[in-house]
């Protein structure tokens, strides 16, 4: 697995559905990139300028609403993960 560094998370992303309510088929290109995800590992933190470390807010399985265009996408092990900073993650679903 991943270890993030500093206030980095790493983010499993929702997948989309492949058809809309009114039963209409999407293809890749008109597919909007989602924005929710599960957060799967956190780093362990902000470092201060004083030197403290800031513990992040959030934590392993909380479900995310992160920036649309957000961090960076990864493939580790055949899956795709995205990592971001903790600042790109706007809200908890809870």
């Amino acid at each position: 697995m991943l270890k993030p560094l500093r206030d980095r998370v790493i983010i499993e992303v929702a997948e989309q559905e492949e058809v809309t309510s009114g039963g209409l088929v999407l293809t890749s290109a008109s597919k909007e990139k989602p924005q929710v995800g599960t957060i799967l590992a956190v780093g362990p933190g902000r470092t201060l300028e004083n030197g403290e470390t800031l513990p992040l807010t959030v934590q392993v399985g909380d479900q995310v609403v992160f920036e649309k265009y957000a961090g960076s996408e990864v493939n580790h092990a055949g899956k795709d993960y995205l990592i971001v900073h903790e600042k790109d993650i706007i809200a908890i679903v809870e």
